[in-house]
């Protein structure tokens, strides 16, 4: 993924709230006194880090396997082959993938993904490696993936890299599940399945007796063009370097044999040279910049209708996006619990109510140029199955929105964004006894300037939010919740179109991460300056 010169700034004049509580939260602890921050960026920096939580293990016994061990130099997969663990079982209480990785020298982020029988895992990017190398890694818990991993399967892994003369860093890599034997806290999913590629498109075959269905699917806008910083396009006869038809609102659709099925706001991921300033995320990147979260489609009000043993065709686009140009990647599962006591499953699809996509964006030209952008969308989906136990009827409502207003000057020399995204969803089930219904609130928000000066010193300012509330209820008693908010923010400077040795670099960058709930918290940040990490504390 060749980094783009965001705004042409250089070259012209950047699943319900579940991530669960763990329990290997660091003290608190301060790394490095002030005394100990360089004055600027050196040859070498702390490894990357991140506030988020790590996996929480059980203790019980755990198997391990190692998935893939390559080093990526061009754009060629690693395959390789996986047979599950002995000794472990094949049910587990919990899977947990760890992606171990180096590189040292010169080069940009790149993006990756990793399959298992066709099943992606694992979508992620990586950091920009000091000249004397770096070393990061990334957990994720995999349970959900679990019929995946009772059988042999291919392995394919990519992360598409260049190493020539400029770019030396060979990106080397290891990964392995672990497996802990015993029972899953929530039941995993009986299947897991991917699409099937037919000369009419895309289809999907499900168990006769499905009775939830939930597709993900792993968007990222990438590839180095404009839909890399898609939040940041323009309309015309706006005088901006990314062009989009309708400007920056972009919204991923899922559609069943031709119906709209579900609706997601795409977080605005920004990967570690984002925002013309990879000064910005040597330390502590992004949110989700090493373990994309995938966008979740609750498709069960369609259950009835894809549980007639045909292929369905499942098609995903992504609204905003001009018309024959690339630059997103939405790969899918779906994840099929299935009614153990019935063969086959009936029921039908009730209603599908969508408005029209409302997206306004006002072009005010003057000294400083603006564009202010109002868009949303809402879609209703009922559904009704006739299960072992008893007649279900499932509700899914959606409303998305975002409100953004983007500035910048001729030449782009300086540019700025204000933006907040939000994704409210709600599942109601009715069934025996009393209505459930789950409510989750998605928030992203960025708030940033880039300025480069007439003195070739380039400043990015950036601030970045993801925030989420989940409550299940039951009858109006509320079950369980969680409330989510990571925020980064960032401030760096460097002089432009020097070699590095002259960029007199610097910058200083913090993340905190908090999450509640009612079984307890996690709350935890870091504060870097230089490439130093100087914070690390945590308050629960």
């Amino acid at each position: 993924m060749r980094r783009r010169i965001v705004m042409s700034m250089l070259a012209g004049a950047a699943l319900l709230a579940s991530t669960f509580f763990g329990t290997g939260a660091a003290a608190a602890q301060a790394t490095a006194p002030a005394g100990g921050v360089p004055a600027e960026f050196g040859t070498d920096w702390h490894d990357p880090v991140t506030a988020a939580p790590p996996v929480d293990r059980p203790h019980t016994k755990s198997c391990q396997v190692t998935l893939a061990e390559a080093q990526f130099r061009d754009f060629t997969p690693y395959r390789g082959a996986y047979t599950p663990p002995k000794g472990c079982g094949d049910r587990w209480s919990k899977v947990v993938l760890r992606l171990d990785g180096k590189v040292k020298g010169r080069q940009y982020d790149r993006l990756g993904y990793l399959h298992v029988g066709g099943v992606e895992i694992l979508r992620t990017s990586t950091p920009e490696p000091s000249p004397d190398g770096i070393e990061w890694h990334v957990e994720k818990d995999v349970t959900r993936y679990s019929d995946t991993f009772r059988g042999p399967q291919n392995v394919e892994m990519l992360i598409g890299n260049v190493v020539d003369d400029t770019y030396t860093g060979v990106i080397d890599v290891k990964v392995t599940l672990t497996f802990y034997a015993g029972r899953p806290g929530a039941p995993a999913p009986d299947r897991v399945l991917t699409l099937a590629d037919t000369p009419d498109g895309t289809t999907l075959t499900t168990p006769r007796n499905s009775e939830r269905i939930v597709a993900e699917v792993y968007a990222t806008g990438s590839g180095g063009g404009c839909e890399e910083f898609w939040y940041l396009t323009v309309a015309d006869p706006a005088s901006y370097s990314c062009k989009a038809d309708h400007g920056p609102y972009r919204e991923v659709q899922i559609k069943v044999d031709g119906r709209l099925a579900g609706i997601a706001a795409p977080f605005p991921n920004v990967w570690t040279g984002g925002w013309s300033n990879p000064f910005l995320w040597y330390v502590v990147p992004g949110p989700h910049a090493f373990d994309v979260r995938p966008l979740e489609y609750d498709l069960t009000p369609f259950a009835g209708l894809l549980d007639d043993g045909r292929p369905h065709r499942v098609e995903v686009s992504v609204v905003g996006l001009p018309a024959g140009q690339s630059g997103w990647s939405t790969p899918v599962n779906v994840l099929v619990w299935q009614d153990a006591h019935r063969a086959q499953v009936t029921g039908a699809v009730t209603a599908d109510k969508a408005t029209d996509v409302a997206n306004s964006s006002v072009y005010t030209p003057g000294t400083e140029n603006r564009v202010d952008t109002g868009a949303g969308h809402r879609l209703t989906v009922s559904g009704y199955l006739d299960t072992s136990h008893g007649r279900v009827s499932t509700t899914v409502t959606r409303t998305l929105a975002n409100d953004s207003t983007h500035r910048w000057t001729d030449g782009e020399n300086t540019d700025g964004l204000d933006a907040t995204w939000t994704d409210d969803e709600t599942v109601k089930t009715d069934g025996r006894g009393p209505a459930r219904t789950t409510h989750t609130l998605r928030t992203y928000t960025m708030n940033g300037t880039t300025t480069l000066g007439t003195d070739n010193r380039l400043r990015t300012v950036l601030t970045i939010g993801d925030r989420a509330t989940a409550v299940r209820q039951q009858g109006g008693r509320r079950l369980s919740w969680s409330r989510l908010d990571d925020t980064y923010s960032g401030d760096a400077a460097y002089t432009a179109n020097v070699p590095r040795e002259q960029r007199h670099a610097v910058g200083t960058s913090s993340e905190r991460y908090r999450l509640y709930g009612p079984d307890g918290c996690y709350d935890r940040s870091l504060a870097t300056a230089q490439g130093t990490l100087t914070e690390d504390r945590s308050r629960c």
